[in-house]
């Protein structure tokens, strides 16, 4: 089974604050592990390209787009929210990392691979239609899913979102879109303190109270995501990969392994399987605790190599 890693050297040079958790360390500790686990080699690597602001368009208003890149520094930082700033390689790492979504959605659907990890920064589900927040300037996913509605031929879409924060962005976006299927778990209370009631075949919120583990999520993932993904029959996959829910993680406190990432990924591609011809595509989220973000994506990309 062929899978597509995409990245891109922007997404190195994007830098926050001294000591911000989401950082380029992150992409080095995947690497890493992928070439320590011997899976680096075994990837198809494709660049990111740049994503249009057609693309953008689609899921974000342009007042929004111009907002972002009009704010791109020549030097120093710019804040857009006491933790979301941007140096001045952001504006292009955000539009690569966007722009792998879209490279991701084109190779699956005309079968050059079976799926696809983006393994970009900076992420992108907290970002909604008009509004940067929590580390995000484009919703990378948002970007690929409707990519793939408008130009690839797909009718229904599913997302799932295993971030341990919800996925606020994902959520606004596709609100009033019925050929997107939601799914998400989460600590709850937590940031960004946003999500709808569930609305059967449409939007899935699981909220998790804190201190839950594998036993509580998997609970959620057979009883809440898997009947309303069978009945919904995507004819592709999206996933939010963010690896903060990781028990070593300390930006919240659910208890999660790598086994469990495994796990939920074999869950999903037996539904991809099923009714989308195998059709995923991942883009990394979250995950602050280098080591476990390794191991864990590195569990989650075997998952999807069928080894």
């Amino acid at each position: 089974m062929q899978t597509a890693y995409i990245t891109h050297p922007y997404c190195f040079k994007h830098e926050m604050v001294a000591g911000h958790p989401e950082c380029p360390a992150r992409l080095m500790a995947i690497e890493d592990q992928l070439k320590s686990a011997g899976l680096f080699d075994f990837l198809v690597h494709y660049e990111a390209p740049k994503a249009s602001t057609t693309e953008l368009a689609r899921v974000h208003h342009k007042a929004h787009i111009h907002g972002i890149l009009s704010r791109s520094p020549k030097h120093g930082l710019v804040h857009i929210d006491p933790d979301t700033c941007m140096n001045p390689y952001t504006a292009v790492a955000a539009l690569r990392a966007a722009g792998s979504a879209v490279l991701a959605a084109e190779l699956v659907t005309s079968g050059q691979v079976n799926n696809a990890f983006c393994c970009v920064r900076p992420p992108g589900h907290h970002c909604e239609r008009g509004e940067a927040m929590g580390f995000c300037f484009f919703n990378n996913l948002a970007v690929g899913v409707a990519h793939a509605l408008t130009k690839c031929g797909v009718e229904r879409i599913a997302v799932v979102d295993f971030d341990v924060h919800h996925g606020n962005g994902t959520e606004d976006i596709f609100e009033q879109e019925r050929r997107v299927l939601v799914c998400s778990a989460y600590q709850h209370p937590l940031y960004p303190y946003r999500g709808r009631e569930t609305v059967d075949g449409h939007l899935i919120n699981v909220p998790l109270d804190a201190g839950s583990g594998s036993e509580e999520f998997r609970h959620a993932v057979e009883t809440h995501w898997l009947p309303q993904l069978e009945r919904f029959q995507p004819h592709m996959i999206f996933i939010s990969a963010g690896f903060d829910a990781h028990h070593e993680d300390d930006m919240a406190e659910l208890n999660l392994t790598e086994a469990d990432y495994a796990w939920v990924t074999r869950q999903v591609m037996a539904i991809a399987a099923a009714h989308a011809r195998g059709r995923i595509v991942s883009l990394l989220e979250g995950g602050y605790a280098l080591h476990a973000l390794g191991r864990s994506v590195a569990a989650h990309v075997r998952t999807l190599m069928n080894l």
